[in-house]
């Protein structure tokens, strides 16, 4: 993790990192104001929240309450060196809980991060640099230089030159990327968790049997999602960007829809309007790019490849970002790679739908097979030895497809894990889908699992393989566990030799797709100096429905953004005028304003966590429409997820409301007492809101130029040095055509 650290008045300092500021001083005894802690004070707290934090998820896990617990962390100094000290944490427990849970709270504590980092003895490394936001890709993995290469199988490239590769594109964006996070809790199953410093938003993971691998994998994904645009994906890319002289990629075309809305006869192929528009209810209008907002350019387009005639066919940025998320893009060594790796997800995720949805019982491997694979069974016996039943099963469907299945149960909580991959190599099949079994997880995430259900509407319901897609965290039926299997265990093998091994895996994958009927489609981008392809699979490879283009679009933004980037310059008409879109719209008051209009916000701000009801009331007391107003608090102090100090305000407003709306109740009656009980802080708000001198409480005023938007901002840093990288690739381009 980054942190950056600014010099304030005095002895004052500010450290900054991810979406929270710091302050720390100095005692005044020490010169300083004394206004908050010293940093050493914060290193001390630190390991004793951290201890607590431990405790409080060992007892989430059993159902211990931790009212009547009580933690406490007391520093013995040793007097002949001052820097050599014992942390005592003592833990005062009450009388009901078990002495096996006893036991379990204290050896819980022994997990504290702090704790394991101060007793390994971390390293400083301290050096003067020209600049702070330069290259950090060293600190990616210590002593990664080895004179020994290391090859595996789907790597074109040893695992130390594609890692070295990869950090030295990032470095030449302009990309400080870090490693927020390992795992490995169990032998050959190694995960992390990396991410851009400047922005958080902006994030992969990679998993694999070796450090070495998992990192390799996390880098390649971050890769393929800045040539896909995927950490941008739906937000609101800023005026600069919407009116450059291109948008997501040089070669896009932007095409108008037809007089009446229709769709324009240069996008999508006649296959691809069968499939995206079914009942012929799509329009043009549907289309426009959410990231731009550029509704007067028409409808931004991008090149893809037919692959079975070469013909280019246009896609709208709109249908891309609505209906496929991450699925089918992917980078690589060679192109060849990136394709084997694209095809391979695209099977995995289509199939384990085909699973899910249709409550197939698989097969079981046999013994003598997984044994060919100790790596495999070392890292299963791993996770059964911790108390989790491992079931591995060939999900290829007699041979048709590369996928193989890893299932994990949990018999503390009843909940399973069924975790798929692919590959053409079953055993890099059965890794993967090991591997993602346990990416970024801890035995405790485990207790989270959804339990198996015999609802067949349950596990059929689109949401369930969207929650699959995310992080595997869908229902299963309980039928999938059935030892009668619809199929039999095929030992099956869709891999190459040679050379050009995969360039022939490529292929093979490609003729499955064909000999099923399906059109595909391939976009390459090499823009920022590493080969990354995208596939489209129209009708197969979907993760929404086809009726979200119409129904649930992510461009419904656009009727939102700018007049609630602007809410504080909007006169009344205006403001009716927005909140009646937001009833007619129909959507649920509780989606996020920031999911809604593309923004990100501060989480810890009230546009962070503002909601459509919140919104809607806003506008309504700025209105002066105050038994709407009235209606929508009471709302939102029943249904109530937002801060205490916000919920505290609303309090003070229904009471307020409540007095104002009633004939006979005058607020000078009670506003000694409201004060009391609410404070001054909130009763001046809540009166104001009222009186109309106060207007969306909470709410710093911002625009369509997003100023005050650190987050977004950030953001969008990160974009602009894609979109310059593509610009100058583009413009080289054009030079050695005029040569």
């Amino acid at each position: 993790m980054e942190i950056k650290v600014n010099y304030l008045d005095n002895l004052r300092l500010e450290a900054k990192f991810d979406d929270f500021t710091v302050i720390a001083d100095q005692p005044i005894r020490y010169k300083g104001d004394g206004s908050a802690p010293g940093p050493f004070d914060y290193f001390l707290a630190s390991s004793a929240m951290c201890a607590a934090y431990f405790v409080k998820v060992y007892c989430l896990a059993r159902n211990i309450p931790t009212d009547n617990i009580r933690l406490s962390q007391n520093n013995i100094v040793d007097p002949e060196d001052r820097y050599k000290q014992i942390f005592k944490i003592q833990v005062e427990l009450p009388a009901d809980i078990s002495e096996k849970d006893r036991q379990g709270i204290l050896r819980s504590i022994d997990r504290c991060t702090v704790k394991k980092v101060i007793q390994t003895g971390p390293d400083f490394v301290i050096e003067e640099v020209e600049s702070i936001d330069a290259d950090a890709q060293a600190l990616l993995m210590p002593n990664l230089a080895s004179e020994h290469l290391t090859h595996i199988t789907g790597k074109d490239l040893p695992l130390e030159e594609t890692i070295a590769n990869m950090s030295g594109l990032l470095a030449n964006l302009g990309m400080k990327i870090e490693i927020a996070s390992w795992r490995n809790i169990v032998p050959n199953v190694w995960s992390l968790h990396i991410r851009d410093a400047h922005s958080p938003m902006c994030f992969s993971n990679g998993k694999g049997a070796t450090k070495e691998s998992a990192l390799a994998s996390a880098l390649g994904e971050f890769i393929e999602r800045l040539n896909c645009n995927l950490f941008y994906n739906d937000q609101f890319w800023g005026e600069e960007i919407a009116n450059a002289e291109f948008v997501h990629y040089p070669d896009e075309k932007w095409f108008q829809p037809g007089p009446n809305g229709e769709l324009p006869p240069e996008i999508l192929d006649e296959y691809c309007k069968a499939i995206y528009d079914p009942e012929n209810e799509l329009l043009g209008t549907h289309l426009y790019d959410t990231n731009s907002g550029n509704i007067e350019r028409g409808i931004c387009s991008l090149p893809y490849v037919r692959q079975s005639d070469g013909e280019v066919v246009y896609f709208p940025t709109n249908l891309i970002e609505n209906l496929y998320l991450s699925n089918g893009m992917s980078a690589g060594n060679t192109l060849a790679e990136a394709q084997v790796q694209c095809l391979s997800e695209i099977f995995e995720r289509a199939v384990k739908r085909e699973i899910i949805e249709g409550e197939i019982a698989l097969p079981d491997v046999p013994a003598d097979v997984l044994a060919q694979y100790p790596s495999i069974i070392e890292g299963i016996k791993g996770l059964e030895e911790q108390g989790f039943p491992i079931l591995v099963k060939d999900a290829s469907l007699g041979g048709k497809y590369p996928v193989m299945c890893v299932t994990l149960m949990n018999p503390r909580t009843g909940g399973v894990f069924a975790s798929f991959g692919a590959h053409p190599n079953m055993q890099v099949a059965i890794e993967r889908s090991l591997t993602e079994l346990m990416q970024g997880r801890s035995f405790e995430g485990l207790n989270d699992l959804p339990r198996p259900t015999f609802s067949s509407q349950a596990v059929t319901e689109p949401n369930n393989f969207v929650e699959h897609f995310i992080d595997s965290s869908g229902l299963v039926s309980w039928r999938f566990f059935s030892a009668k299997s619809d199929y039999d265990f095929v030992d099956w093998d869709f891999s190459a030799e040679g050379h050009a091994k995969n360039v022939d895996e490529a292929k093979i994958l490609f003729d499955i797709l064909k000999d099923m009927g399906k059109e595909v489609y391939m976009a390459v981008y090499e823009h920022l100096g590493a080969t990354a392809c995208r596939i489209l699979v129209p009708g197969y490879s979907e993760v929404y429905l086809v009726e979200d283009l119409i129904w649930d679009n992510t461009n419904k933004a656009l009727w939102f953004r700018e007049d609630t980037l602007n809410l504080h310059r909007l006169d009344d008409e205006q403001l009716e005028a927005l909140v009646e879109r937001l009833e007619e719209s129909e959507l649920d008051d509780y989606t996020d304003i920031k999911t809604l209009i593309g923004i990100e916000f501060d989480d810890n701000t009230v546009w962070g966590q503002l909601t459509i009801l919140e919104l809607k009331l806003m506008i309504y007391l700025a209105l002066q429409q105050f038994e709407e107003a009235k209606d929508l608090v009471e709302t939102f102090l029943q249904y109530n997820t937002n801060t205490v100090e916000r919920g505290l305000f609303y309090q003070c407003l229904n009471v307020v409301l409540e007095v104002e709306l009633d004939d006979e109740m005058e607020l000078e009656d009670y506003e000694v007492n409201f004060r009391r009980m609410f404070g001054d802080e909130h009763m001046d708000a809540a009166v104001g809101s009222v009186d109309g001198s106060v207007r969306f409480y909470g709410l710093t005023p911002t625009s369509m130029k997003l100023e005050g938007l650190d987050r977004h901002q950030r953001l969008l840093d990160s974009y602009q040095k894609l979109h310059a990288a593509r610009a100058k690739y583009s413009n080289l381009a054009k030079v050695k055509l005029l040569a």
